[in-house]
């Protein structure tokens, strides 16, 4: 019987070649962008209370602020790519993907159909934090490690927001295949009030 963490190693180097090419130490695979968002809201636990994000986003963005229990507040403000939940150290990069694309922080992004690698659905959270990685890891895989769960000790409540290893697989395909630079995607979203 294939052990859990060996089906998991497609994740694993989906994420270190993602982590890459982005210029992040870590890479966190996740199951949509919206996740990933949630799990670093999740993380910087509430400080400060509210967050402020361009009204022109995508619905689960603000969803996610609020699911997380912070205030929010929305700003009239144009972006291309990439913009910070602000005051916070995390950016939804969901419309972008370039390399070298990462500038610090918590840096959000998304694999949906419709964004650069089209794997269908899928995210990852992209850091040089080691402390958050770790939690990231254990957090969207319901607290458990990536080995067979009858060895595993459990420290922490998570979610099910994992990445598949099939997904995984698909994302280093598509990936395998793809240039260096991709303009922004532009347009889709409507503005929030």
């Amino acid at each position: 019987m294939e052990s859990l963490a060996h089906s998991y190693d497609v994740v694993d180097l989906f994420e270190k070649k993602i982590a890459h090419y982005s210029g992040a130490k870590y890479g966190i695979a996740v199951d949509s962008c919206t996740s990933a968002l949630f799990l670093c809201l999740i993380y910087l636990n509430k400080q400060p209370e509210t967050v402020i994000i361009p009204k022109r986003t995508y619905v689960s963005v603000p969803s996610s602020i609020i699911h997380a229990g912070y205030n929010l507040e929305f700003e009239n403000l144009e972006w291309s790519g990439i913009y910070q939940l602000k005051p916070l150290p995390i950016f939804d990069g969901a419309v972008r993907f370039r390399k070298g694309m990462y500038a610090g922080g918590y840096h959000c992004l998304s694999f949906h159909v419709k964004k650069h690698l089209k794997i269908g659905k899928g995210g990852m959270i992209l850091t040089d934090d080691e402390s958050a990685a770790k939690w990231f890891k254990l957090a969207r895989f319901n607290g458990r490690n990536s080995i067979n769960h009858d060895y595993d000790t459990f420290k922490m409540i998570g979610w099910n927001l994992y990445m598949p290893n099939y997904d995984a697989a698909r994302g280093l395909w598509l990936f395998d295949s793809m240039g260096d630079f991709y303009n922004d995607i532009v347009g889709g979203y409507r503005d929030w009030e």
